[in-house]
């Protein structure tokens, strides 16, 4: 068995048991809801900067299959939970938890009151940590979270962007309606493959572009609508993604996931802020003001949209968080303009905002849904 310790910049000590790779991982620990979609959650690029806590007591049960990975890597720093299933049972398994973060070069620590993390969390906000596998030194893993940067200064975006453009055509034959198939540039701030599949799937032609992409190299693709991806980080370091918003809104059809909502929120002169935890899980109830109806909804977000800075941006509040009230989605009153905080590409009711979101992508853009 191997000695493991999570330390966080407060002070608090946490000694278990280490798995996967021995080492040491750094970052702000966030809390996830979700019961299942480990494997998702393990490779959203999202999480690049973090480290990931489970709520749920055990992780592992079903193994890694590979199949529902969304991107080719782990991004979360490291994994804390209760329990890691040594013996996943599954038919698609082709291997454990253990050795899919041995693999990958990535420690966890199991044996963790997790419950008490969480309220401290909550209480306290998020607080940067250190989690050392293969040692049990408690002041060296304090030290490391102290002296660790804070995820407002990191720039992460850079490390899960593709590095070139590259064109994936839509589904031949599912494209819908009078008009062409449709083409859209997506900004790639580390997108995860569903929402690519998704839009694939409904026969749109794709061109993934780097972070760094210029307006006018976008207006060489002759885009029939942009896409603002999912990402790590704070939404205001994503300057070249909120410059290409300024220049196309209004010509075409725009609209983004997640960090994406809040770069298209910025882009139109509104605000951002860090939340006290964040919104992380497939449990977040979600509001349609306008169609009066509650979503169950899939989420992972540090940062929201200030609703009091909308004002003579000329978006307004479509999807409220029904826990806490947070802004969950804008819509724009006079443009083709929309963008959601949760994940509709996830299915988390199951399937319900799936439609919804990509449903309207299908719509501005000509087709049927």
């Amino acid at each position: 068995m191997m000695k493991a310790v999570l330390g966080l910049e407060d002070g608090t000590v946490i000694k278990g048991t280490g798995f996967g790779a021995e080492g040491t991982a750094c970052g702000e620990l966030v809390f996830t809801t979700q019961f299942t979609g480990y494997e998702e959650a393990l490779t959203d690029p999202s999480y690049k900067g973090q480290i990931l806590m489970f709520t749920y007591p055990l992780i592992g049960n079903y193994g890694v299959s590979g199949e529902r990975a969304q991107s080719d890597n782990m991004h979360a720093e490291g994994l804390v939970v209760r329990e890691a299933c040594k013996k996943p049972y599954h038919y698609k398994s082709s291997r454990s938890i253990h050795k899919f973060l041995e693999d990958e070069g990535k420690p966890g620590i199991e044996g963790v009151d997790t419950r008490m993390l969480t309220i401290r969390a909550r209480e306290h906000g998020t607080m940067r940590a250190a989690l050392i596998a293969g040692s049990d030194d408690g002041e060296e893993a304090v030290d490391i979270a102290r002296n660790s940067p804070q995820l407002t200064d990191e720039e992460l975006i850079s490390l899960v962007t593709c590095k070139e453009p590259y064109f994936i055509p839509g589904a031949e034959g599912a494209w819908k309606g009078s008009s062409k198939r449709k083409h859209a540039v997506i900004v790639d701030l580390g997108i995860k493959r569903n929402i690519i599949n998704n839009l694939h799937k409904r026969g749109i032609d794709l061109t993934l572009v780097p972070a760094t992409i210029k307006p006018s190299e976008i207006a060489n693709y002759e885009p029939d609508l942009l896409f603002i991806s999912n990402g790590p980080g704070d939404p205001e370091k994503a300057t070249d993604a909120i410059n290409a918003v300024k220049a196309f809104a209004g010509t075409i059809p725009v609209c983004g996931i997640c960090f994406g909502h809040q770069i298209i929120s910025l882009a139109m002169g509104a605000k951002t802020y860090k939340l006290k935890f964040g919104h992380r899980g497939g449990n977040q109830p979600v509001k349609d003001l306008i169609e009066n109806k509650i979503f169950i909804t899939s989420q992972n977000h540090g940062y929201a949209v200030d609703a009091d800075s909308l004002d003579g941006t000329g978006l307004y509040v479509k999807y409220l968080n029904a826990n806490d009230k947070t802004v969950e989605g804008v819509s724009h009153k006079d443009l083709d303009i929309f963008s959601v905080q949760f994940h509709p590409e996830a299915q988390a009711g199951p399937m319900d905002t799936e439609e919804t979101f990509f449903g309207k992508v299908v719509k501005v853009l000509g087709g049927e849904i």
